[in-house]
């Protein structure tokens, strides 16, 4: 199954996390439920992780985690 979209966010808690997505309290992530993981990181800090995810977000992170989980490009 290919996903439909990927959502790349941060939490100390990714169990719950995924929860409250799956429940639907988020307006952009409950469009697209249910939410699974595919691919997580461990940052240092907050301040690290807060980096990574921005750079995740861009064009060459996207293409990064494409390449990571060989998925299509879109």
């Amino acid at each position: 199954m290919v996903a439909k979209k990927l959502y790349v966010g941060m939490t100390e808690d990714l169990k719950n996390r995924l929860k409250e997505h799956n429940a639907g309290r988020s307006k952009f992530t409950s469009a697209y439920k249910p939410w699974r993981v595919i691919y997580t990181e461990q940052a240092l800090n907050f301040t690290e992780g807060r980096i990574r995810e921005k750079y995740l977000k861009t064009s060459a992170g996207k293409k990064f985690i494409q390449k990571q989980l060989s998925l299509p490009s879109s």
